[in-house]
C-alpha cells in the first residue's frame, strides 16, 4: 500500500499529464514564446478551457485496464485498449497522423493485428515510425508495476504498449525510460531518468546517455522537432530539469512551441510524479476533462483503483 505522499505522486503522474496537454492545446503548431511571455490555461481552437487532447485520452483505456486489474502484458487488455482507441478516434477532434493511419489498418483489435498495422505504416514511411504518440500516454503505464520486483516487466510492457502505434526502437526506448523514470518518482519522489538506462543495454545506455546531457544544457525550444519522440524527450526533460516546480515545468515545455500539448503533457507525466498532484493549481484541476463523461475525479478514481489493485504490489509487495 503506498503512503499518502507516494499516492499524491501517482495521481500527480496523471493529473498533471493532463493538465500539461490543456495548458498547451491552444498553443499547438506556434512558433516558440519567449519566457516572459505568460502561458494561460485558456480555450483555444476547437478546444474548450481545460479540456485535454489525444495525448491524454489515449492513455485512458490504458489506465482501465490497469484500474480493472488487467496487466498490460495480458494480449487481450492490449486489444481492448486498441479496440477503445478506434471508438474514441470516431469522434475525436484530433488524432496522431501515424497513429489514425494504424487505427485505420486494424479490422480486428488485437494486440498482433494493431502491431502488424504499425509495421506496415513503419515500411510505407521509408522505415519511419518515431513519433511522439506513444510516449505522451505513457503516465498511466507506470502505475501498474510499482510494486518490488516488477522493474523488468514494467520495461517489457512500456514497449508493449508503445508498439500497438509505433513500430521503430526511439519510440520503444523513449517509452521505456519514461515509464521507469516514472515509477522511480512515484516510489521515492526523486527525479531519475538516468538510472535505468542500462536496461536498453550498453550502446544505446550512452546514446540516451549523451541526449540527455544535451537536453539539461538547453531549453525545451532548442528542441524544435518535437514530434519527433527523441526529440520531445529532450524538450520535456529540459523542461524538468530548468523548471522551477510543476506549473513552471509545464508551462517552459508550453513555451517550446510546435506540438507544445504532447511536449507539455509527457513533462506532466514525470514531473507529477515528482512533485505530485497537490502541487497543481486547483482551477486547473477543476477545469480537466476530454474523454466522454471523465474528468479529473473520474482520472482519480481509475489512479486509486490501480495503486491500490494487488497485482501492483508485485514480489515481496
Amino acid at each position: 500500500m503506498l503512503d499518502e505522499p507516494a499516492l499524491d505522486r501517482a495521481l500527480g503522474a496523471v493529473w498533471a499529464s493532463a493538465v500539461g496537454d490543456a495548458l498547451g492545446a491552444p498553443y499547438e503548431f506556434q512558433p516558440s514564446l519567449p519566457d516572459t511571455e505568460p502561458v494561460l490555461l485558456k480555450a483555444g481552437g476547437v478546444w474548450e478551457l481545460g479540456e485535454w487532447t489525444d495525448d491524454t485520452s489515449m492513455a485512458v483505456p490504458v489506465l482501465q485496464e490497469l484500474a480493472a486489474g488487467n496487466g498490460l502484458d495480458d494480449p487481450a487488455a492490449l486489444g481492448r485498449i486498441v479496440a477503445a482507441w478506434q471508438d474514441w478516434s470516431l469522434g475525436a477532434k484530433d488524432v496522431g497522423i501515424q497513429t489514425r493511419a494504424v487505427l485505420a489498418l486494424v479490422r480486428t483489435p488485437t494486440e498482433a493485428v494493431a502491431r502488424a498495422s504499425a509495421y506496415r505504416v513503419h515500411l510505407e514511411n521509408g522505415n519511419r515510425s518515431a513519433g511522439n504518440g506513444s510516449l505522451m500516454r505513457t503516465g498511466p503505464v507506470a502505475l501498474g508495476y510499482l510494486g518490488l520486483g516488477l522493474e523488468e516487466t514494467l520495461a517489457k510492457v512500456a514497449a508493449r504498449v508503445s508498439e500497438l502505434s509505433h513500430f521503430e526502437r526511439d519510440a520503444t526506448h523513449a517509452c521505456v525510460i519514461w515509464s521507469l523514470a516514472i515509477r522511480h518518482a512515484v516510489l521515492t519522489g526523486r527525479l531519475d531518468v538516468r538510472g535505468k538506462l542500462h536496461v536498453l543495454g550498453h550502446e544505446e545506455a550512452e546514446r540516451w546517455g549523451g541526449l540527455l546531457d544535451e537536453a539539461e544544457g538547453k531549453q525545451p525550444r532548442d528542441f524544435p522537432n518535437n514530434g519527433w519522440v527523441v526529440h520531445a524527450l529532450q524538450a520535456a526533460y529540459s523542461a524538468i530539469r530548468h523548471g522551477d516546480g510543476l506549473l513552471d515545468t509545464l508551462e517552459r515545455a508550453v513555451r517550446c512551441g510546435h506540438d507544445t500539448d504532447t511536449v507539455a503533457a509527457i513533462a506532466g507525466s514525470l514531473a507529477g510524479a515528482v512533485y505530485g498532484a497537490s502541487a497543481l493549481p486547483a482551477e486547473y484541476v477543476a477545469a480537466l476533462h476530454g474523454w466522454p463523461g471523465l474528468n479529473a475525479g473520474g482520472l482519480q478514481d481509475l489512479v486509486l483503483a490501480t495503486v491500490n489493485g494487488d497485482h501492483v504490489r508485485g514480489q515481496g509487495g
